[in-house]
């Protein structure tokens, strides 16, 4: 189903605010990984081969998440799923240097994911479908559409998995992580799932943040909110969201109203929120870390 969303009249700023959305939607969407990675998945766990030249430094960051068995952060990016330490370096998970696009945080050690397989892993297909991982990242098996979906944004909410596939901007859901539901078609760089209703999305587009009440089947504008790239909706009263220029904003209210918070220097590549006050913002810069709901911000970890 086509999402169709009204144009603003385009002034010489909302140009230039569509054109920041516009340009980290292009950058979000960015792969880099060939595509003549051929041979099907079978499904099983893999492991990356000892052999296998491990590209360790942590950069481009496409996900974050904690995982609530050993307390950490975990950022999944184009080399790899990085274990983050708070008081130690950065740890690439089992030298797999696997382009981990969509990522995220179901249980204690159990992580969903997408993306593009390890170099050394030429009997994978280059778009490996939905993954996943009960040993926190260090193997691996497919779950479904192997070597068609590259989804770049995974929710687990409500006993089901959104997604949202860029080879076909195609927001998806499943209830069983096998066979998917296609929902709406649209341009998006992110979004969320209400904590309380399945039906309930928010999502970034180059015109703002559009809600959907249907399961994300249609979405509508959501005037007078701010123009956003990523989103998280932890809890019913707390929302946060990230402008293209590093703009933090909260809502209490479900994204009726927003307040803006503090700013993270660099272009922003993944959020996640922890606790009731904590937000975690990698940018091409590095990932910063706020522990009063994003007013103030430091550096948690530099990137490469």
């Amino acid at each position: 189903m086509q999402m169709r969303l009204p144009r603003p009249r385009r002034t010489a700023r909302s140009a230039l605010r569509t054109g920041l959305v516009a340009a980290a939607l292009v950058a979000l969407a960015g792969c880099g990984q060939a595509a003549d990675n051929a041979a099907p998945a079978d499904g099983t766990a893999t492991a990356a081969p000892a052999e296998a030249a491990a590209i360790p430094e942590l950069a481009h960051v496409h996900g974050l998440g904690i995982n609530p068995a050993d307390g950490n952060l975990y950022a999944a990016s184009h080399f790899g799923v990085f274990r983050l330490p708070s008081n130690g370096e950065p740890e690439q998970i089992a030298g797999r240097s696997q382009d981990t696009m969509g990522f995220t945080i179901v249980g204690p050690d159990h992580f969903l994911g997408s993306g593009h397989p390890d170099p050394s892993e030429t009997d994978q297909p280059p778009h490996l479908g939905l993954i996943e991982s009960t040993d926190a990242g260090n193997t691996w098996r497919s779950l479904s559409l192997s070597g068609e979906a590259d989804f770049h944004a995974l929710e687990a909410a409500h006993g089901r998995v959104y997604g949202y596939d860029s080879q076909t901007r195609q927001l998806m859901v499943t209830s069983d992580k096998t066979t998917w539901d296609p929902r709406a078609r649209l341009a998006l760089a992110d979004f969320a799932v209400s904590p309380d209703d399945p039906d309930v999305l928010l999502a970034t587009t180059e015109q703002g943040p559009a809600r959907s009440t249907g399961g994300g089947r249609t979405f509508s504008p959501m005037p007078g909110a701010p123009l956003l790239l990523l989103l998280d909706w932890p809890s019913t009263d707390r929302l946060v969201g990230i402008a293209p220029d590093g703009a933090v904003h909260t809502s209490a209210d479900g994204g009726g109203s927003w307040t803006e918070q503090g700013r993270v220097p660099g272009r922003p590549e993944a959020l996640t929120t922890h606790g009731t006050t904590d937000v975690y913002v990698a940018t091409d810069s590095g990932i910063h870390h706020s522990g009063d709901n994003g007013r103030t911000f430091s550096m948690f970890q530099p990137l490469s």
